[in-house]
């Protein structure tokens, strides 16, 4: 089989040459697309590959029509939103994540962003410790995990949102779970976010959750810009100047929100959640591993798309 490793931000060397060996032994063919600057090279490349791996690459519509042997597609990492999962469904092809491969690296920038914050973004000034405060997490899946542990190593309070985490197991970890978001947000001094972009949370974080922080309140967002109502943002920031918000996906109204708001916003160049060399090889390694069980044994366990 013909496996496309697409990417518009490479893999490490070592990654790559990971991949191959793992593909090879699977004796499968891998075809390299990487630093493209046309979504035509994408195009080209896919028509006649049987299997894909990407990490943000777009996997839109236009790319599975033009797929015509595509039969699975991994995404390097764990959210998939940057591939159209209807359109896979349709033709029959399979859509995995690597789930966990990206958490360590994600929660460790999590706690380093609260850490920035608070120390005034490294500048003059005295800044306040971590130890003693109290951090929500929202989504308690795989970084948020890790962001909990590492935050209680700090000496920090660690509180929890998700409806899909029994109570009793967060509580048997040392984390409280929260009744509800509102009283997450309510009680928190930092939240750090760690929930997909769908149609139920798009938009979700606003105005109301926000003021409901307490006094110096931080946001992390380690998760997707989406999430965000960014015009509600800007409002609350406007109306809580001890509010604080900072992200590794920047805003599209985050030239605006650097001008207004100064030293209490912040946003990485680019998203660096998964950009260790640690990540990057985990999920390569674990897309290629999938992509040869899959073809021996036909195993879908970290499919994502309706089967």
């Amino acid at each position: 089989m013909k496996i496309l490793v697409a990417t518009e931000k490479p893999f490490a060397a070592a990654a790559v040459n990971g991949i191959r060996e793992i593909c090879r032994a699977g004796g499968h063919e891998v075809v390299l697309l990487e630093k493209y600057t046309e979504k035509g090279q994408l195009l080209k490349s896919v028509a006649d590959a049987d299997a894909l791996i990407v990490r943000s690459d777009k996997v839109t519509r236009e790319v599975v029509d033009a797929a015509g042997r595509l039969k699975i597609v991994v995404r390097a990492g764990a959210g998939y939103d940057n591939i159209c999962l209807d359109a896979c469904t349709e033709r029959g092809i399979v859509v995995m994540n690597t789930p966990g491969q990206n958490s360590n690296a994600v929660a460790e920038l999590a706690l380093a962003m609260m850490i920035y914050m608070s120390r005034n973004c490294f500048t003059p000034g005295t800044g306040s410790e971590l130890r003693g405060k109290k951090v929500g997490i929202q989504a308690y899946g795989n970084v948020g995990r890790l962001v909990a542990a590492k935050a209680k190593a700090l000496g920090m309070e660690v509180m929890a949102f998700d409806p899909f985490v029994p109570a009793e197991k967060m509580s048997e970890e040392g984390v409280t779970p929260a009744e509800t978001l509102e009283k997450m947000y309510s009680e928190c001094n930092f939240i750090s976010l760690h929930i997909p972009a769908t149609a139920e949370t798009r938009g979700s974080i606003g105005y109301d959750l926000l003021t409901r922080m307490p006094a110096g309140g931080c946001l992390v967002n380690t998760a997707r810009k989406e999430v965000i109502n960014e015009a509600e943002l800007e409002k609350a920031l406007a109306d809580r100047t001890d509010l604080k918000y900072v992200t590794d996906i920047a805003a599209d109204c985050q030239a605006e929100l650097n001008e207004k708001f100064g030293k209490r916003v912040f946003a990485t160049p680019k998203k660096m959640g998964a950009e260790t060399a640690e990540a990057n090889m985990n999920a390569g390694l674990a897309a290629a591993r999938q992509i040869v069980e899959y073809f021996a044994t036909g195993c879908t366990r970290f499919q994502v798309n309706a089967k």
